[in-house]
C-alpha cells in the first residue's frame, strides 16, 4: 500500500528553516511554560505519597471508588484496578502522605464502608513514598533517558557517520522537549509512565531516522551527478510512503488507547500520540536538515562519497577510422637448398 508514488518531487529541504523556526516556537514556549509552574508537575511517583491497596466484596467500577473519596483533601489520587475485573481489587495512590499511615487508611476506609459497606471493605495493604524515593526515582528517570541518548548517538556514529547522529540526537532532543513542553503547557502530570512514554517515543522515533538514514547512504553510493540536498531530499520522498503509512497505523492505535483506555493510562496514550506526530515530523524536517548542515565541514563531502573514477579507453569513431602502420615483410630464412640452386 503507497500514500504516494514512487516519483513525488515534493521539496522538504526547501522549507527546512520555516520547519526549524515553527520547532524552535514550540520549544521556547514549553520551556517559558516549564519557568511559569516552576518545572514539570510532578506525579505521586515523583513527589511521594501513600498507597492503599484495598479489596472491595462486591462488584464496582473504579469511578465509583473515585467519588466516594472526594471532598477528603487528599490530593491527586490515582485508582488502578489490580488482577481481573470480577476480583475488585484496587491500587489507591495518594498525593497526601503522613508519618501516620492509619490515619489515611482510616479516611479512605471510612469513605468506602459508606458507600459499599462495612463487609465489602478490606484494607490489605498501606505504603507510603517518602519525598526522598520520589527525588530517587526522578534522578532515575532522567539519568535513563540521558543513557539512552548517549547510547543512539554511539551507534548511528558505528553504523553511519558521526554529523549522522548529531542529527539523530537533535531530533531526538527536540521530540523530548516538544512533548515535555506540552504536558506543562497543558498542566499534565508527569510520573513513571510518562517516563516510560518518553523513552518509547525516542526508539519509535529513531526507528523513521533510521529508515531515511538508510536510503540516503544507498543513494550516496547511486546518484553521483546531483547536489547533496537534492539527494537528501529525493531519499525522504523514497521512504515517504512507508513513514506515512507506519505512523497513521500506530498513531489510530494509541488515539483509540487515549478514548478508551480509562483514567490510568490517559496521560501516557496522550503522551504517545504527541510523541508520533513530532517524531514522523522530526524524522523529515529536523534529522536529514542537519546532516544537510554538517555537508560543507567535511563529514559528508561530495569528494568522500563519490566512487573512485574509472579509466576509460577512448572510443574509436566510425568516421575516423584508426590507422594501423603496415607491418614489415619478415625475412625468409635461408636453407641449404637454395644455397645449391645459387651454385648451379
Amino acid at each position: 500500500m503507497q500514500f504516494f508514488k514512487q516519483n513525488t518531487h515534493i521539496p522538504f529541504v526547501r522549507y527546512r528553516y520555516i520547519a526549524m523556526s515553527i520547532s524552535l516556537v514550540l520549544i521556547l514556549a514549553g520551556i517559558i511554560s516549564l519557568i511559569i509552574h516552576g518545572g514539570p508537575n510532578y506525579g505521586i511517583d515523583f513527589r511521594g505519597g501513600t498507597l492503599v491497596q484495598v479489596k472491595i466484596h462486591k462488584p464496582t467500577d473504579i469511578s465509583h471508588i473515585r467519588e466516594s473519596l472526594k471532598g477528603l483533601k487528599l490530593g491527586e489520587v490515582v485508582i488502578q484496578s489490580i488482577g481481573a475485573q470480577a476480583q475488585s481489587e484496587y491500587l489507591i495512590r495518594i498525593e497526601k502522605s503522613s508519618t501516620s499511615l492509619k490515619g489515611i487508611s482510616e479516611q479512605v476506609k471510612g469513605r468506602l464502608i459508606a458507600r459499599f459497606g462495612e463487609k465489602n471493605v478490606e484494607i490489605r495493604r498501606v505504603e507510603m513514598v517518602g519525598p526522598k524515593v520520589g527525588k530517587d526515582l526522578r534522578r532515575k528517570g532522567l539519568w535513563a533517558i540521558l543513557f539512552s541518548l548517549i547510547a543512539i548517538l554511539i551507534y548511528i556514529t558505528w553504523r553511519f557517520e558521526f554529523w549522522f547522529a548529531i542529527g539523530a540526537i537533535v531530533a531526538l532532543a527536540h521530540d523530548v522537549l516538544i512533548t515535555v513542553g506540552v504536558f506543562s503547557i497543558t498542566n499534565k502530570q508527569v510520573n513513571l509512565a510518562i517516563v516510560a512514554a518518553v523513552l518509547t517515543i525516542i526508539g519509535y522515533s529513531l526507528n523513521d531516522t533510521i529508515v531515511v538514514y538508510d536510503r540516503i547512504r544507498e543513494n550516496m553510493k547511486k546518484l553521483q551527478k546531483i547536489s547533496f540536498s537534492d539527494m537528501v531530499n529525493q531519499s525522504i520522498n523514497e521512504t515517504l510512503s512507508r513513514t506515512i503509512l507506519t505512523s497513521l497505523t500506530t498513531l489510530i492505535t494509541v488515539v483509540i488507547l487515549f478514548l478508551l483506555g480509562g483514567e490510568v493510562i490517559r496521560n501516557f496514550a496522550f503522551a504517545l500520540i504527541v510523541g508520533v506526530v513530532v517524531g514522523t515530523y522530526s524524522s523529515i524536517y529536523i534529522a536529514s536538515p542537519v546532516v544537510l548542515f554538517f555537508e560543507p565541514f567535511g563529514g559528508n563531502k561530495r569528494s568522500s562519497r563519490s566512487a573512485k573514477p574509472i579509466r576509460k579507453k577512448p572510443a574509436s569513431s566510425a568516421s575516423t577510422p584508426e590507422v594501423t602502420a603496415p607491418k614489415p615483410p619478415r625475412k625468409k630464412k635461408k636453407t641449404a637448398t637454395s644455397k645449391k640452386k645459387r651454385k648451379k
